[in-house]
């Protein structure tokens, strides 16, 4: 009888402390319950301060943007614009890049015209029976180039390229016929050789003009790179070519009423004038079996080079 008094007691006592308790745990509740809307407290919105930020910034335009300015022989003054930003966390966005090309001899023409005389020298065999000289080259091109870097940002490695893309324009070069024959070095300048048969101008011009005109247009593939000067300064280069579906087109202007023109005859070893049809039927005959000759070599050949180099700035 004693044992269950006390422990009566004991839980009669310890009921308010008890009480207590819960009714802390439970203050708020709001439902007719008596419970707490604990999952409508746990979806509540984020606040504006925690919103997502990039963890990269320098994606951020205009980084990547780049320029550049250079030359080539063939092509002229270059220029382009593109975009290239190795800072992207992406392994294939940092690899690839592309650029807008375009070129022109006409800011350069005086540079690119000495460059060839140079080249030229004495003059440069086309086929097997045409020597030509004093060239004069006009071409301008524009292409859209995409580039992948193998190595990403890699130091040093990371400016090699692999470019691929469609390149279209034209190319007209111009030269002088002339000769090439030591016997007949006297000449130099005057004569020139058409299918084996020597021609000169009396009076010392050059009448005779050949000309090839070549439509650049067609898929370009090439390499290059760009080498870190300062800040955002590089060199770059490019080496590729342009396949085209067809060769370049020839054509030579021999002009012979009133110029004076002569031809070597071999059996007096002496000039003698064009002055008869026969003659002249001759000469045009000549012209189109060297014209036949140079076009079958050049059919061998259907892809247009492009090297140049120059500065670029990348931001």
């Amino acid at each position: 009888m004693k044992k269950t008094c006390v422990f009566t007691l004991a839980a009669v006592l310890t009921m308010p402390a008890f009480a207590e308790t819960n009714t802390a745990d439970t203050t708020g509740l709001s439902n007719e319950y008596g419970m707490q809307n604990v999952e409508n407290e746990m979806i509540a919105p984020i606040p504006e301060t925690t919103k997502y930020e990039s963890s990269n910034p320098e994606i951020k335009f205009p980084r990547g943007m780049q320029f550049g300015v250079g030359v080539s022989a063939t092509s002229g003054l270059n220029g382009f614009v593109g975009y290239n930003n190795k800072k992207f966390d992406s392994f294939w966005w940092k690899r690839l890049g592309f650029r807008f090309d375009f070129a022109s001899t006409k800011p350069v023409k005086s540079f690119i015209d000495n460059l060839v005389d140079k080249y030229m020298g004495d003059g440069i065999e086309i086929g097997d029976n045409l020597t030509i000289t004093d060239g004069k080259i006009k071409s301008h091109h524009m292409a859209a180039l995409i580039d992948i870097y193998p190595f990403g940002d890699t130091w040093f490695l990371g400016g090699w390229r692999l470019t691929g893309g469609y390149m279209f324009g034209k190319m007209d070069v111009k030269a002088m016929l002339t000769g090439s024959d030591d016997r007949l070095a006297e000449f130099a300048g005057k004569q020139f050789e058409i299918w084996g048969t020597k021609y000169q101008y009396t009076g010392g011009d050059v009448h005779g003009t050949a000309n090839a005109n070549w439509d650049i247009k067609g898929p370009y593939a090439g390499t290059g790179f760009d080498i870190g000067l300062f800040s955002g300064f590089k060199m770059f280069m490019d080496m590729g070519v342009v396949f085209t579906n067809k060769a370049a087109e020839l054509s030579m202007y021999v002009p012979v009423a009133g110029t004076g023109l002569e031809y070597w005859d071999t059996s007096t070893n002496s000039w003698k004038p064009v002055n008869t049809p026969a003659l002249e039927n001759t000469l045009h005959e000549n012209i189109d079996k060297t014209l036949q000759d140079a076009r079958d070599e050049l059919n061998k050949y259907k892809f247009f080079p492009i090297v140049k180099m120059g500065f670029m700035y990348r931001f």
